[in-house]
């Protein structure tokens, strides 16, 4: 190399460096790609996104041909720099150390460090790009890289490393969720909508029915004015029938057949009997997935929710389910109670009955989940015995106000705001905190 002019080697060094940097741009670009944005393109015919798709499916020939490169322009850049140290500065061990320091440090500025961020920040658009030049490499240096992955195979096989099984294990429902929550690209109701789905798995029909206790039904042993009256007033359009009692459920009204029935002549109990449909029957803790599952399957809108004793618990219909993963919708039935009342103090009056996942969406609370449903069920079981009005209690971070007892249950409580905080609890939408359910 003596021959060789010193402006030629610079010039062989700053490619070597170069074409380390692609490599290690390369490298990164390819392993941190998003492959389901990737596979997306590949759908929509972009040759690129195909190639890079085909190379990673052979991660260890990709990583041995950009290595084997990489390996080797460095190894040349090392050599150039001894040379031009040499001739420059003579051979004693000064000038090597000095050689050596500038070729680190320019092999981890120029053709480590910088171009592996940038390959990271932009690696859904350089990976297409670098595939067109690693392709040909692959199949030009295919000898050599299946020699040098005969021993990297046989060390994996000593390490018991499986990278085909590892890189192919499916993600766990939580994972998908976390994935779910910290895309970036989901607009806000879809991340909201795609993290209740995942969730409907871990919730089930107990959680959001209807209580026993506030269920509209028809009593078929009432006269025949009264069972007009409830119908004609009636907010749903499918009512359950029992009889004198409401363990007894005998058939669900469908009131769009009521309608024809009123039409011909007075409806009666018996005349109700012949538009009966059969009772659909839910088992309590049916998880929501399966219950929409065997909805759909069943061709069903409605289900009462039943124990093992066959004792009714509640009524779910499709609606509830639906509510779970879009939010809640805005109708409501004329007269209904709000569950929810603003004041004026920054505290929130709240029906004793009301849900305390409905509770923990709306207002940002952390009541537990894992026990009773109502926040009457959870004062109660919290403190052993049924409270006095007036009393006050702390919940799991939050002081509430008993304001009416009856029948032996809380009906009324108050959330109080947190002390030194008088701005009211925001009531937050459906699609703002749907996320947030668990």
């Amino acid at each position: 190399m003596d021959d060789i002019p010193l402006s030629s080697l610079f010039a062989a060094l700053a490619a070597a460096l170069l074409a380390s940097a692609f490599f290690s741009i390369a490298e990164t670009a390819m392993m941190a790609v998003n492959r389901y944005r990737l596979r997306h393109r590949a759908k929509q015919g972009a040759h690129g996104a195909k190639l890079a798709l085909s190379l990673l499916a052979k991660t260890d020939k990709l990583l041995g041909v950009i290595l084997l490169g990489n390996t080797l322009v460095a190894a040349a850049a090392a050599t150039m720099t001894a040379v031009i140290t040499k001739r420059l500065f003579g051979e004693g061990e000064a000038a090597l150390a000095l050689g050596t320091i500038a070729i680190s440090f320019g092999l981890l500025v120029f053709s480590e460090i910088t171009p592996k961020v940038v390959g990271a920040a932009h690696a859904d658009r350089l990976a297409p790009v670098v595939s067109y030049i690693l392709a040909p490499m692959l199949e030009i240096a295919s000898p050599v890289v299946w020699f040098v992955n005969l021993f990297v195979q046989g060390l994996l096989r000593i390490l018991a490393i499986r990278p085909a099984e590892e890189a192919n294990a499916p993600l766990t429902q939580e994972e998908l969720r976390s994935l779910v929550l910290e895309g970036h690209s989901l607009r806000g109701k879809h991340r909201a909508m795609l993290a209740n789905l995942f969730d409907l798995d871990s919730v089930s029909v107990d959680d959001v029915m209807t209580p026993r206790n506030q269920i509209e039904a028809i009593d078929l042993a009432d006269k025949p004015g009264l069972l007009a009256e409830k119908l004609a007033s009636s907010y749903h359009t499918r009512l359950p029938a029992y009889e004198e009692e409401l363990d007894n459920i005998v058939g669900i009204i469908h009131l769009k057949q009521v309608v024809r029935l009123q039409q011909a002549e007075e409806i009666d109990a018996a005349r109700l009997r012949t538009i009966l449909r059969p009772p659909y029957f839910i088992p309590a803790g049916t998880p929501l997935l399966a219950q929409l599952q065997q909805f759909q399957a069943t061709r069903q809108r409605l289900g009462l929710v039943v124990d093992e004793y066959g004792e009714l618990l509640g009524l779910v219909s499709l609606e509830d389910i639906l509510e779970e993963i879009v939010g809640e919708f805005s109708t409501q039935a004329p007269g209904g109670a709000e569950i929810f009342q603003r004041e004026a103090d920054g505290s929130v009056v709240v029906d004793g009955m009301a849900s305390l996942r409905i509770l923990n969406r709306k207002l940002g609370t952390d009541f537990p989940l894992d026990g009773p449903k109502t926040l009457n069920g959870l004062i109660v079981e919290q403190l052993g015995e049924i409270p006095d009005a007036g009393a006050r209690v702390g919940l799991a971070g939050q002081a509430l106000e008993i304001l009416q007892v009856q029948d032996r249950a809380v009906k009324v409580v108050k959330l109080l705001p947190p002390v030194g905080r008088d701005a009211t609890p925001a009531l937050q939408t459906s699609g703002e905190q749907a996320s947030s359910i668990s």
